[in-house]
């Protein structure tokens, strides 16, 4: 016991200075992991005040958080005497190998950080990407999230997303249904167009600006195709959708104008 606390006597300058390093180092790691939070809910209400999808900045904050407090650790271990370049080599090193081992991984990660950057989708919007459609419901890290319209949930790697070409049916407040209606080549064609701009005409879903087209699209082989090109708001597509397709084959039918289709003939010849 004497001993020891000899030893304490003559290394007590010793002590104190590692034990003044050692504090200081808990401050600095205290003060540190409370920037490192108050950092990401800045970054996420920055996100949040321009109206950014609450995925992407959940998403952005959770990076500057795991930023600031990788720099808090390193200051905290040099404030105690700790080489804080041969650990960061020495991490450099083990992140060179978890990165060859989950490449797959990574590009998923780069992915999702050029879905945040570039921003070909959001939230809600219904997208076709990866051979894949849904509306989109998460944005996470390494994976985005859709949801089909029978219920089914997709979960899809970043990557996977970005690798081809996305098309967004949402992004825009207006779209236009395309519809090719054919009819026999003994009909009135003038009369054919009349039926079929008056159904568009009463229909109020169909925009005024841009106007809609009803035109001679091609002479098929068995029919007079007409192009019917009404523009209607993004939301009501499906709707008046469905509905055109069935007023068009109503009205037609009431103005005995017939829509060809095609006919097999069947030869049965009797052995004798």
């Amino acid at each position: 016991m004497e001993s020891a606390l000899n030893w304490v006597n003559e290394n007590s300058d010793i002590l104190i200075e590692y034990a003044v390093q050692i504090t200081l180092a808990f401050v600095v790691l205290f003060i540190g992991i409370r920037v490192a939070k108050l950092c990401g809910k800045l970054t996420e209400k920055a996100f949040n005040s321009r109206k950014v999808d609450k995925a992407v900045g959940s998403f952005v904050s959770s990076i500057v958080y795991a930023i600031v407090l990788a720099a808090t650790v390193l200051m905290a271990l040099s404030q105690v005497g700790i080489e804080t370049t041969s650990f960061i080599a020495i991490l450099g090193a083990a992140g060179l190998a978890v990165g060859l081992a989950l490449q797959g991984s990574l590009s998923n990660f780069a992915s999702g950080v050029l879905i945040i950057l570039l921003r070909p989708f959001r939230s809600g919007d219904y997208i076709e990407a990866g051979g894949q459609s849904g509306t989109v419901t998460k944005i996470e890290i390494f994976s985005t999230e859709l949801r089909t319209p029978d219920n089914k949930v997709i979960i899809m790697p970043n990557s996977s997303v970005m690798s081809d070409a996305i098309v967004n049916y949402s992004r825009e407040k207006t779209r236009r249904i395309d519809l090719v209606i054919g009819v026999g080549y003994e009909a009135n064609l003038k009369e054919a167009k009349q039926v079929l701009s008056s159904i568009l005409d009463a229909d109020i879903r169909v925009l005024k600006d841009p106007g809609y087209t009803v035109a001679v699209l091609e002479l098929a082989d068995s029919s007079v195709n007409f192009a019917v090109r009404p523009w209607v708001n993004t939301v009501d597509y499906w709707p008046t959708y469905f509905d055109l397709v069935e007023k068009i084959k109503l009205a037609l039918d009431d103005a005995n104008i017939s829509i060809p289709f095609p006919q097999m003939d069947i030869h049965l010849h009797k052995d004798k």
